[in-house]
């Protein structure tokens, strides 16, 4: 494969688990969070309003956290539109990305904009594929 058709693989795999990401924020339960987690590498950083999340356990803590108060997941009502990613590599194993995210509440009544932000993330190339390394979550205003 020539190292333009790798780098063109390379930069949908990490949109696709950018997108991936924003599907299981919405549909994964707290009991099933095993494929949100493993779209992280081991040693991740999360950050959204000053709570930092490292590690695999402390993400799925966050994750579950989250669900409880019903910010996100499955009955909460809530989900995330994601656009204009740009994908960056800055080495042979490491992107930067950054993304628009928007948060909709009431979706199976009455969709409402309620929030629009930022991600800049840093995805690592691992023996498994691209993963997430670092996560920090901007919103407008806050």
């Amino acid at each position: 494969m020539s190292a333009d058709l790798a780098r063109m693989a390379d930069e949908l795999e990490i949109r696709n688990l950018v997108a991936s990401l924003i599907w299981h924020a919405d549909h994964t339960t707290t009991e099933d969070l095993d494929g949100y987690v493993a779209c992280f590498t081991e040693d991740a950083e999360w950050e959204m309003f000053g709570d930092i999340r490292k590690g695999h356990a402390d993400l799925r803590e966050g994750a579950a956290e989250r669900r409880r108060v019903g910010m996100i997941g499955p009955g909460s009502g809530v989900r995330h539109g994601l656009s204009s990613t740009v994908v960056e590599f800055v080495g042979p194993d490491e992107a930067a990305v950054r993304s628009y995210i928007q948060g909709y509440r009431n979706v199976p009544t009455l969709p409402e904009l309620f929030v629009m932000g930022e991600y800049y993330d840093t995805y690592r190339r691992t023996s498994d594929g691209w993963r997430l390394a670092k996560r920090l979550v901007v919103f407008e205003g806050k």
